[in-house]
């Protein structure tokens, strides 16, 4: 029997799962939490972000489409 598998039916299953497995999978659940939040991150980042076609819009008219345009003598209320 060779030495690697001596060792391991010397080992608790404890042992292992707490020296092994564990350390792996709650690494694993970091690098998932750290992603999520990265990726919330960036949404929230695109949601504020201009839409190219209001950006196209106000280079060749000036104003957006989506909003009000001011009528010749009235005051807009902001």
């Amino acid at each position: 029997m060779s030495a690697l598998a001596q060792f391991l039916t010397e080992v608790p299953a404890w042992l292992l799962f707490s020296a092994l497995f564990l350390p792996f999978t709650l690494l694993l659940l970091l690098i998932i939490a750290h992603l999520r939040w990265k990726l919330a991150e960036v949404e929230a980042e695109l949601t504020d972000a201009c839409h190219p076609r209001d950006t196209a819009h106000h280079l060749c008219y000036g104003t957006s489409p989506w909003k009000p345009q001011r009528m010749a003598g009235k005051r807009m209320h902001t």
